[in-house]
């Protein structure tokens, strides 16, 4: 219902264009900023020249407990375009492979750390720490948010044969850091929170894929909406303070000096461009140091295009033992159902890539491909027809040990002027969920406010 309020959101992510979409469908009345010429943010699909099919600036996988994620992608129409896999694939060095299982009794293997070489002892080590694991991060120690996530393993026990076929893999996936640096507490608060929607659903927390290009995914289906309910999108459009005036939100004013009229505003935007924007905002130097110090993590996406298949066994591949050269490997012919026409699609991911964000275009592709070589046999006799490198020096917020308490909340002591942002608190770390996430709960909190 048009309450007579004109909402405003600062950012076209996905936690921006969350907050826009439900805010339209209650019926208000809403305008987005975008500071780029294009919606999407941090997830989009790419253009490759000469390629009849897009690439993405980044491979993204799904949990079946994303309920947020997976409300925003009913409401734009592509809750079905995310196909959960019984297993994924462990690969080792000289092409050796394991089944990744996500679903059914078979997973709890899995969820043991069960090495192919590990012993019954070995194996029994693994199950009493996964156990101990567990319970910690339900009822997480007073030191928890001391140690990284490497000392808290090492303190329960993990044996090193379950780290290297499950455990440092999934951490680094979950914090985008290595296990060096990535916090405990951040890795408990999301084993915890899996922990608990698998007891409420009576189901283990699988992962899955998305069948469709991001754009496809999580934008299109945005900007149908905005059309049928008249949200209007200003692009090349840069906030540059959130107007606030006698505690109520005035304005938003852009770089250019345009001022845009607002009664409420959802600023969605990354904590490293939040500075400046709530400058009128009592409370502005905590949320600025908290953003501050979360800092960024850099994550290097690259598509390759080869002349021939590399031999995956599943669409998500595992790389155990890659030294942080990449992470997984996914196969686009597997997720998308990809006619190949003589060239195969391959997107490889590097989290926490503090080494290779500095490294040339051609200097990554010449390592990920000897690396690959290691894995893959068949990538002896491949060559590139194209290569993609994607950079993303701020990829996610940093989740190093002693930041768990740093993500402000939503609400502000404003009531018109929520954050939104997989850097805001959530039950997750910096995933799509948790971006999702956060726009429901700004969305909630604007909802609430008195009729004007």
């Amino acid at each position: 219902m048009d309450d007579g309020r004109s909402y405003v959101v600062i950012g076209g992510g996905l936690a921006g264009l969350a907050s826009a979409v439900w805010l339209a469908e209650a019926g208000k009345r809403v305008t987005v900023l975008e500071r780029r010429a294009r919606l999407g943010g941090r997830t989009r699909a790419m253009t490759v020249t000469g390629v009849p099919d897009p690439a993405d600036n980044g491979q993204h996988v799904v949990a079946t407990g994303y309920e947020h994620l997976f409300r925003y992608l009913t409401s734009v129409g592509t809750a079905d375009a995310v196909e959960f896999p019984h297993s994924g694939s462990l690969r080792w060095p000289g092409g050796r492979v394991t089944a990744l299982h996500t679903r059914g009794v078979r997973s709890i293997g899995t969820l043991f750390g069960a090495h192919p070489d590990a012993g019954a002892a070995e194996r029994l080590r693994a199950a009493v720490a996964t156990v101990r694991l567990i319970r910690q991060a339900l009822r997480p120690p007073a030191d928890l948010a001391d140690l990284s996530t490497g000392q808290w393993f090492e303190r329960i026990g993990m044996p090193a044969k379950a780290r290297v076929a499950l455990w440092d893999w999934l951490a680094l996936g979950i914090a985008a850091e290595p296990v060096q640096r990535g916090s405990a507490k951040v890795f408990a608060g999301v084993l915890a929170t899996a922990v608990r929607l698998g007891l409420r659903d009576r189901r283990a927390v699988s992962i899955g894929y998305p069948t469709v290009d991001l754009d496809t995914l999580y934008i299109a289906g945005a900007e149908r909406v905005f059309r049928e309910r008249g949200v209007e999108v200003r692009y090349r459009a840069a906030a540059r303070r959130i107007v606030v005036a006698d505690g109520t939100v005035r304005a938003v004013l852009l770089d250019d000096g345009t001022e845009i009229p607002a009664d409420a505003v959802v600023c969605a935007v990354p904590n490293s461009h939040i500075r400046g924007l709530l400058d009128d905002l009592p409370e502005h130097p905590e949320i600025y140091a908290a953003a501050d110090k979360l800092g960024v993590t850099p994550i290097v996406s690259t598509n390759l295009y080869l002349d021939g298949p590399l031999g995956t066994k599943a669409a998500m591949e595992a790389i155990i033992g890659g030294a942080g050269v990449i992470d997984e490997v996914f196969d686009r012919q597997r997720m998308h159902r990809r006619p190949t026409d003589g060239v195969w699609l391959y997107c490889l991911t590097t989290s926490g890539a503090y080494e290779q964000i500095h490294r040339s275009h051609d200097e990554i592709v010449t390592e990920q491909l000897d690396l690959l070589r290691r894995y893959y046999p068949d990538a002896a006799q491949r060559k590139v027809v194209h290569a993609q490198v994607v950079k993303m020096p701020e990829a996610t917020f940093s989740q190093v040990v002693g930041t768990d308490a740093l993500r402000p909340d939503q609400r502000t002591s404003v009531p018109g002027l929520v954050l939104a942002g997989d850097w805001t608190r959530t039950d997750w770390s910096a995933t799509m969920e948790s971006a999702a996430q956060s726009a429901a709960r700004a969305v909630g909190a604007l909802l609430e406010l008195p009729p004007a």
